[in-house]
């Protein structure tokens, strides 16, 4: 029989457990039986079932609602309805809150369970036929790994097709978190060079010596250290896409090798003598406003130039509020799946509550409030209650302007703050809008006692 009709029933009482696995038989289930819930879980391991029917009281065993934790750990889909000759109403809100689809209070009436049974099967059947269709509906709102229904985003779905097949450079302009390097993944991935490899390279992660070498390589003994001759991204892309992210963070010297690839097709590793051509795309990214760092003199002009043939502006979260439900029920079904965790849809106030933030940090702070919140859910719908802190959110992005009687210390924290919350905590870039050094952000969050 198909798992669809295959029932689990646990309970330590032999008479009980049996005579409630002879009435499903009747009603025309398969029943496994188990006596404790270490027997039950070792006959999830190694099959399906549509439902589970878990005693509360099991000594001296793992109980009811321990043995239901562990279950949906193991199949998260599984309803799961407590048994219990023990009924209270604080039983059936701990039962509920954990997870369970129902109880039931011993002893059990027959045509309780073959309404309840049956009820809990067809809501389960319903609940596959919704994940299916709202899979269907993401795929036709999905460009690649973007998942979006807004005019602006359908804008830049239109401008990756464009450009898509071109050699052209690229560049994608954008706040943090926005998506970037998804845009830029699904250039190389719409274009002719998709069987080649997309390379990615951050350009604020490396200091300007270890940067020039990961991108141009190094040949043996170019420096100390450099035992081996080493290739670098850009080699590593040929034939494919380079993705160069953060660029407006790459130091002076690296600024003119770059520049030379972009213009001759060809480099030399550091320390090599041997000029090397090579036939890369590339594809910028950077949340800096690069004209006013050519007017600044921290960006070549001519590199700018070279890197803006194509723009592709990204806009923030706030500016295309109607794709948060799309994308927030994108990230829960794929967060349900990688915690192991039964959370199907997100309830209507934690929708609300997610619409009405700002998003400094856009998609990846949606995605680790999203991450947070299933933390502590505990049933199949994100609760208003689960996703609460965002409301703290909102309430401290309107209160940023500090009271006229606020110290010179609280106004330099709350702007520190800001500062690193707009950034989804990126200390360059906050420094950089604050005006100051990273060694002297990094000091202030030590005094305030800030992370990141």
């Amino acid at each position: 029989m198909s798992a669809s009709k295959r029932v689990l029933v646990v309970d330590d009482e032999q008479v009980a457990r049996e005579s409630l696995g002879a009435w499903l038989r009747e009603d025309g289930y398969a029943v496994d039986l188990a006596a404790s819930g270490s027997e039950a879980l070792e006959l999830a391991r190694g099959r399906e079932f549509a439902l589970a029917l878990i005693d509360l009281r099991m000594p001296p065993g793992p109980d009811g609602i321990e043995t239901m934790r562990a279950l949906r750990a193991l199949r998260p889909e599984v309803p799961v309805v407590i048994v219990t000759a023990f009924a209270s109403i604080d039983t059936a809100i701990d039962a509920m809150k954990e997870g369970a689809e129902d109880y039931l209070v011993k002893p059990v009436n027959p045509r309780e369970i073959s309404l309840l049974v049956e009820r809990l099967l067809s809501l389960t059947r319903l609940r596959r036929e919704n994940r299916y269709l709202r899979r269907r509906l993401t795929r036709q709102r999905t460009f690649h790994e973007l998942t979006a229904r807004s005019a602006e985003m359908q804008a830049v779905f239109a401008l990756i097709r464009d450009v898509a097949s071109l050699r052209s450079t690229v560049l994608v302009l954008g706040e943090s978190g926005c998506g970037k390097e998804l845009v830029a993944r699904a250039i190389h991935a719409e274009g002719e060079r998709r069987h080649r490899r997309f390379v990615a390279v951050s350009c604020a992660a490396l200091p300007e010596t270890l940067l020039e070498s990961e991108l141009f390589g190094h040949e043996r003994g170019a420096f100390t250290g450099a035992g081996s001759r080493k290739l670098g991204k850009v080699e590593l892309a040929a034939g494919g896409t380079l993705f160069l992210d953060e660029i407006g963070d790459i130091p002076p010297r690296v600024q003119q090798g770059l520049l030379r690839v972009l213009q001759e097709r060809a480099f030399f590793r550091v320390g090599g003598t041997e000029e090397i051509s090579v036939d890369v795309r590339f594809i910028a990214a950077t949340n800096r406003d690069l004209e006013e760092a050519v007017r600044a003199g921290e960006f070549r002009e001519d590199l700018f130039y070279r890197l803006n043939v194509v723009s592709i502006r990204v806009p923030p979260l706030r500016q295309r509020r109607e794709d948060i439900p799309l994308l927030a029920a994108d990230i829960v079904a794929r967060l349900a799946e990688e915690m192991k965790k039964p959370v199907e849809r997100l309830a209507d106030g934690a929708l609300q509550a997610l619409m009405e933030y700002d998003w400094p940090g856009n998609v990846r702070e949606l995605e680790n409030t999203l991450e947070r919140a299933m933390v502590g859910c505990r049933g199949a719908i994100l609760s208003e209650e689960d996703v609460a802190f965002v409301r703290g959110f909102a309430r401290r992005d309107r209160e940023w302007e500090p009271p006229a009687e606020a110290s010179l210390g609280e106004i330099e924290r709350k702007a520190i703050d800001a500062a690193l919350r707009r950034t989804a905590g990126n200390v360059r870039q906050a420094a950089r809008q604050l005006g100051i050094d990273r060694s002297t952000l990094y000091d202030k969050m030590k005094r305030y006692g800030l992370s990141r």
